[in-house]
């Protein structure tokens, strides 16, 4: 069965990819910073799933902090391990302040915590995963979002980060033909970690659950779409 590594899978949107993959039957390598979420997260993906056709995949929870090389390092072994990798998803993130500040008030450790989680982590998987991708020919799904491409009050930290990991998956897609690289804005969701980056907002309960979202990423591997930049609720208004 195919191998998928996904970052910050305790919850939220990484959790929900987590659990239509393992609806699918794939193998999954589960990062998440806090051991006991992630195990439990683990744990409720066997016994939530259906699985109509495939058997269910195996699924490894390696807790640990994405910005730390020893554990990436750890991460990539449980995929080779599991057999190789044909999916990295970059999926945690960091806010650099929550809730979120202005650019004045936000202090130089907040944006570079921000950039270690978006950018320096993932450019990092990715050239440790990169032999394991070239040869099952697989893909790379970016978690982006609408503040890369607009300029948002407060969001300053956060968008310049999703800028950046932006500009590495254009090159990245342009340096390496052999794989899929996908740079996705998932929207607004009903997560906690908008809830922690705007904690006031009135409309938070009318945010798309993750779970909803999942087709859109869904779509891209079943179409073995090319790589580029897509948005999530584009990909589900054209199913």
């Amino acid at each position: 069965m195919p191998v998928a590594i996904i970052t910050g899978a305790s919850r939220g949107l990484g959790r929900a990819l987590a659990a239509a993959l393992a609806g699918r039957g794939w193998d999954l390598v589960l990062d998440g910073r806090g051991a006991d979420a992630l195990r439990s997260a683990a744990a409720g993906l066997a016994r939530e799933a259906e699985y109509p056709g495939p058997a269910p995949g195996r699924v490894t929870a390696v807790p640990g902090d994405v910005t730390d090389a020893g554990h990436r390092a750890e991460l990539v072994a449980a995929a080779l391990a599991l057999g190789g990798v044909d999916l990295l998803v970059n999926n945690a993130s960091a806010l650099g302040a929550e809730p979120l500040l202005p650019l004045a008030e936000l202090p130089e450790a907040g944006l570079r915590e921000a950039l270690e989680t978006n950018v320096i982590a993932p450019f990092a998987l990715v050239r440790a995963s990169l032999p394991a991708l070239r040869a099952a020919g697989g893909a790379v799904l970016n978690i982006s979002s609408d503040a890369a491409v607009e300029a948002y009050p407060g969001w300053g930290g956060y968008g310049a980060s999703k800028a950046a990991l932006d500009q590495l998956s254009a090159v990245l897609a342009e340096e390496e033909p052999r794989i899929r690289v996908w740079w996705v804005d998932p929207g607004e969701l009903r997560t906690d970690l908008y809830a922690a980056a705007v904690p006031d907002d009135a409309g938070f309960a009318d945010r798309l659950p993750p779970a909803e979202v999942a087709p859109a990423f869904l779509r891209l591997l079943d179409e073995k779409a090319p790589s580029g930049r897509y948005v999530a609720y584009a990909l589900l208004a054209a199913r």
